[in-house]
């Protein structure tokens, strides 16, 4: 790749824009082209169809409109009692629909709801929720919603397709920047069809895979509760908004415990969707200033279920007396899901991480092998791909199929042409005797921050043209990546980068990310099993200046290029060979340092809880379809344990 990742934004869109036209011959078809969608999307008497249910590929799993329950839930779950978590997060709102103020986002899946829903056991499948049947003709033009008659919000009153039509109008008025531009950009229009039926029109350019979807995740707000009390969807709010979900707000100590309550007048209590799930009467969050404090809290009981995500704490923590005991339970079970894409990623606003030479310096002194080791009992693997150990995962070298789609970028210019033959790029690989890396790895270190003008002086410190040394600040806010962020600092500096951690609490470090005055944080870029409209905040130049997810601020016109082709894939096929290209291309860019990750839950929790035979593939699912045994915490309250 180049050494420049950061061209002018006009230039990138307009490059992008000659890509896009010159790839209509492209025999793959991945591209839907704008004269020939507007010809069919405008064309009427289509078939329409109407249907409990939704996939982009194919059958969903849920095909009989009437079935009883999911398949991997207890139907019979009892419901009742209490489960707890820990959290870091010293929360000051309940609105995460704004950057102001810190959020607390557990009670969102908890008290609003969508218009369809999805399952754990089937990544293509959209169910409607909220609806009974969607309607949507051959073009998907526009969609149609028939909702239930019986959903009622947290004080009784009914839903209606009005407050939805609210709720579409209060994201325009208020919602976050860069996800209005990605609403308007997707929904031209929302008509009232009566009380219960709602149309939502698409703009001729909204990607066609992506609109129902699209459409189908609008939260249910109260238009009654929002004019009532005045409350805007941009500012902080101590309180949550009113929804229709399961749970309602309980008790509140603001920034360090929240409890959330059964909602006794559940609409949805005896949805088929609904079935073995959310069963505990009340659901908890207790806030720690750090980790050490939150597992000494749950060795005491004050909280009871711990999702592990230490590798320190897993290996030597968890033999105290309630684990002896058996009042305590460890267990590490599958995780199906994508491969978490965890790392570091660089602020590319910087010049000083433009030069690709630069950032490959940084990362080869990453110890993954040594640290693996020493630090994490072995227990992690390294993550090389945003969607790792799934079939869109780019693997070696280029397919025919993909060299169809990078084929155009190369001959733009765009691209090198090594990225036709070239292996896909993974991790730099280091000794794991020691965690300084090896003289070769750091005379290839040294060597490649040499050609990008930075060499050594007096006191062994790199220094540009300018006399600036190459500070290296790495933001974090947890003491529990000390161990892990100091050695790398070490290895840093053994080549002359002047690099040092700097930790901040959580409020400093969500306002720092967000006004991008830091090097390098982590970030977590793992993408969905059907890749589409989301990728631009993720990766577009176009979301670079202000975005929750592109905080790396890539702007390239080859990745734009390639998300084009990603969302405008219509078939599992397409979209498979998309996301190979577009990984490929992304890891190539070298704007993300791989840290590590693991494919089981590591869990621990008082023996008071107990979940499916059968878990499914993509979720844990502990608040969801996990149930409180009474007997067993009877159990521990008469040893005393509890």
């Amino acid at each position: 790749m180049t050494g420049q990742t950061k061209p002018s934004k006009a230039k990138a869109l307009d490059r992008g824009t000659e890509i896009k036209e010159q790839i209509i011959g492209w025999g793959t078809g991945l591209l839907v082209l704008g004269g020939l969608a507007t010809a069919a999307f405008g064309e009427s008497h289509e078939n329409v169809t109407v249907s409990h249910a939704y996939s982009n590929f194919g059958t969903v799993v849920y095909e009989d409109p009437d079935f009883a329950h999911l398949n991997y839930v207890n139907p019979n779950a009892p419901k009742g009692g209490y489960i707890s978590v820990s959290s870091q997060s010293n929360f000051d709102s309940f609105n995460p629909f704004t950057r102001k103020g810190v959020a607390e986002f557990t009670g969102v899946s908890l008290m609003l709801e969508d218009i369809l829903t999805t399952t754990a056991d089937d990544p293509y499948g959209l169910y409607c929720y909220l609806c009974t049947t969607m309607e949507y003709p051959e073009s998907k033009d526009w969609v149609i919603f028939n909702l239930r008659e019986d959903i009622t919000f947290h004080d009784g009153t009914p839903m209606t397709a009005e407050d939805l039509e609210f709720g579409f109008n209060l994201i325009l008025e208020q919602g976050i920047a860069e996800y209005r531009n990605v609403v308007s950009g997707y929904i031209d229009s929302v008509e009232l069809l009566g009380p219960f039926r709602i149309k939502y029109n698409f703009t001729e350019t909204a990607p066609r895979r992506d609109v129902i979807g699209f459409a189908g995740s609008t939260n249910a707000f109260s238009k009654k509760w929002f004019e009532e009390t005045g409350v805007r969807l941009d500012e902080s709010q101590p309180e949550p908004f009113m929804g229709t979900g399961p749970y309602v707000l309980g008790e509140v100590d603001m920034g360090r415990s929240v409890t959330y309550v059964r909602h006794e007048d559940w609409w949805g209590a005896d949805h088929p969707l609904n079935a073995g799930r959310w069963n505990f009467d009340e659901i908890g969050v207790e806030v720690f200033a750090d980790s050490s404090a939150a597992m000494e809290g749950f060795k005491a009981g004050e909280y009871t279920f711990r999702n592990e995500n230490s590798s320190k704490e897993w290996a030597t923590s968890y033999d105290f007396p309630a684990v002896e005991d058996g009042y305590v339970k460890v267990e590490e079970l599958p995780n199906g899901s994508i491969g978490s894409a965890q790392g570091f990623v660089f602020n590319l606003r910087r010049e000083k991480w433009q030069d690709v030479r630069v950032r490959d310096a940084v990362n080869m002194m990453l110890n993954f092998e040594w640290a693996n080791d020493t630090l994490f009992f072995g227990l992690y693997e390294r993550p090389v791909s945003f969607w790792q150990n799934t079939d869109l995962q780019a693997r070696g070298t280029p397919s025919e199929d993909e060299l169809e789609v990078l084929q155009p970028l190369v001959d733009q210019g765009l691209l090198p042409e090594s990225i036709l033959t070239d292996e896909a790029v993974g991790a730099f690989v280091n000794d794991v005797d020691q965690n300084i890396p090896n003289r070769r790895m750091r005379r290839a270190a040294v060597k490649l921050l040499e050609e990008a003008g930075w060499v050594a002086g007096d006191d062994g410190l790199v220094r540009n043209a300018a006399g600036e040394t190459l500070e290296t600040v790495i933001l974090q806010t947890s003491p529990s990546f000390d161990r892990i962020i100091n050695p790398y600092v070490e290895n840093l500096r053994s080549v002359g980068i002047d690099a040092r951690l700097e930790r901040v609490d959580t409020a400093q470090y969500i306002e720092r990310r967000r006004a991008a005055d830091w090097d390098i944080v982590n970030h977590t870029l793992t993408q969905g099993y059907e890749p589409g409209s989301s990728l631009r905040q993720w990766f577009d130049s176009s979301t670079a200046e202000d975005s929750s997810r592109n905080i790396m601020a890539l702007q390239n016109p080859a990745v734009d290029a390639l998300l084009d082709v990603a969302i405008a894939a219509e078939t599992l096929e397409e979209v498979t060979i998309a996301a190979n290209a577009l990984d490929r291309v992304l890891r190539a860019e070298r704007f993300w340092i791989p840290q590590w990750f693991k494919d089981v839950h590591t869990i621990a929790y008082w023996d008071q809880y107990r979940y499916p035979d059968e878990l499914p593939p993509l979720a844990l699912g502990t608040l969801d379809f996990w149930w409180f045994d009474a007997d067993a915490a009877q159990a521990l309250k008469d040893a005393g344990a509890l």
